[in-house]
């Protein structure tokens, strides 16, 4: 509570609108209490700018009345799901509030989807509607829903089909409140695998906000620019968090470093929300143009998504600025801690503490606590907002009421967290317990390097041996040999890479993962 008051979030206000305020947060919870709160407070603010132009908060507001309104006349119900299958723009803000406000299932589905994986999805979690935009018409056409389609994003005349259509038609019109409590259902990264649904409920509390306020310094009524996917973990809890606080969400469909820069000086934006991978083009573009870019607004670079890797929060410090904040979470634990900037100063390679009302805690293979700078462990952290499991079943390990990341890492003497690797990335090579995640955070300071990826493979001598997959900077040459003695001459002889391979990039999911199982596959395409 202390923190909204801070950050302007909740404020002193006449008590018609305190009632109004307080009795949205309560029906709706905080994702569709997040609109119908901004709404009531800075109605005339401008609350989303994107490729169309702008819209105030009071305007969204009523728009999400409508369309849930007409939604529910087209026979969509409580606790059905919606699938949401949408780049960022005002369309996914309108379904998104929208079906908070009928109660609905919202599943954020990946826009990198190849069709039987949609399809899957689709099937699984019983989509009911299926809003999307026209770019996926293709994709989505073999899916059989029980209330068909609406377009969000049209880039050619809007046909009936829409949700500016049923917006349109439904213009005024105010939904009742619904008797059950909305779902948001979020899928995993699936760099390993058919992505799993991640649910949780929107509750009542204000918590996940306090949590985020408490370590990085939003305020309200400025700008946010949103570069990182709204259906991902990060950009869905930043847009909600933005939103909130009356802050007016900058975005475009498309990630473009050169795009984004212009349009957070044009809006002055004091905050940019990022993956690590487009963190680390902005920073190029303004290495290589220097004093072409304005970025004094910018008080906020909150990274979140894959590793920031310590070279790189250098590299973005020294071009930003102090201003950058990594986020570490997960999609099942939400939240874990937070690093700020003197945290990066201090430990470039480090994702901070945990925020108000969180624990973060080590424990061994075994289930035993892990005590002690520099051990390394398994990551389990308590919030009280953790996923409620797995829509196909199954769970995260919990120890003492604390959730499992996947995450194996370790504390300094300070009590900043690091990141040593996936638990399941681990090999033993030679007898010897190796961690990709530490060779790559070497690679990438190299001169020469831009990119890096280290998988494990089996061998039959070493039982598993290391690979490495590089992406050159351009007009830099480097030899496998010159890569191995770097490793050689900075950590132990059994972390050296035995093979290394040069690529032109690095294959990703949307949010910046490296997907390691492609790597894998064209390792063993090249051993066939």
């Amino acid at each position: 509570m202390i923190q909204g008051f801070r950050s302007g979030m909740l404020g002193i206000d006449p008590p018609r609108k305190t009632a109004a305020v307080l009795r949205a947060i309560d029906r709706l919870g905080p994702i569709g209490g997040a609109i119908a709160v901004a709404a009531v407070r800075h109605g005339d603010r401008a609350g989303v700018i994107d490729e169309r132009g702008s819209l105030t908060f009071g305007e969204l507001g009523a728009r999400s009345d409508a369309l849930a309104y007409g939604l529910r006349a087209r026979g969509v119900r409580e606790g059905d799901t919606v699938g949401i299958l949408c780049r960022n723009h005002r369309g996914f803000l309108d379904i998104t509030f929208a079906a908070a406000k009928l109660g609905a299932r919202a599943l954020y589905l990946n826009t990198d989807f190849a069709g039987p994986q949609l399809q899957d999805v689709c099937a699984r979690e019983d989509v009911s509607l299926l809003v999307h935009d026209e770019e996926y018409n293709e994709l989505v056409a073999p899916i059989e829903t029980r209330h068909r389609t609406l377009l969000a994003w049209t880039d050619g005349p809007a046909g009936e089909d829409t949700l500016d259509a049923l917006i349109r038609e439904h213009m005024g019109r105010v939904p009742s409140m619904p008797d059950r409590r909305s779902q948001v259902v979020l899928l995993t990264s699936g760099t390993t695998g058919t992505p799993k649904g991640a649910p949780r409920h929107g509750g009542r509390s204000l918590s996940p906000l306090g949590a985020i306020l408490s370590k990085v310094p939003f305020r309200a009524r400025e700008s946010t620019y949103l570069a990182a996917p709204m259906f991902h973990a990060l950009g869905f809890a930043e847009t909600i968090v933005a939103i909130s606080l009356g802050n007016t969400v900058v975005t475009r469909r498309r990630f473009s470093p050169e795009l984004t820069l212009e349009g957070i000086a044009a809006n002055r934006c004091t905050g940019l929300i990022v993956v690590p991978v487009m963190l680390q083009r902005i920073v190029g573009l303004i290495e290589s143009r220097p004093g072409e870019f304005d970025t004094t607004s910018l008080r906020i670079v909150l990274v979140a998504g894959a590793q920031l890797e310590a070279d790189l929060a250098r590299r973005a410090m020294h071009a930003l600025g102090d201003v950058i904040y990594n986020f570490y979470g997960s999609t099942e634990v939400a939240w874990a801690t937070f690093a700020t900037p003197e945290d990066l100063r201090a430990a470039p390679g480090c994702v901070g503490r945990a925020p108000f009302g969180t624990i973060v805690k080590l424990f061994d293979n075994a289930g035993a606590p892990v005590v002690g700078a520099g051990r390394t462990g398994r990551i389990f952290v308590g919030n009280g907002f953790q996923f409620e499991g797995y829509t196909g079943g199954g769970n995260k390990e919990v120890i003492d009421g604390l959730m499992s990341t996947g995450d194996v890492g370790h504390f300094d003497a300070a009590g900043r967290l690091f990141i040593d690797g996936r638990d399941d990335d681990m090999i033993l090579s030679g007898g010897e317990n190796v961690f990709p995640g530490e060779v790559e955070g070497l690679l990438i300071t190299h001169e020469a390097i831009e990119e890096a990826s280290v998988v494990g493979v089996e061998d039959p001598e070493w039982g598993w041996r290391l690979a490495a997959f590089v992406v050159l900077r351009p007009d830099h040459e480097l030899t496998g040999d010159e890569v191995k003695e770097f490793v050689k001459a900075n950590l132990a002889r059994y972390k050296v890479p035995r093979d290394v391979n040069f690529i032109d990039e690095l294959p990703r999911n949307p949010t910046g993962k490296v997907l390691k199982r492609e790597l894998r596959a064209r390792l063993a395409r090249v051993g066939d």
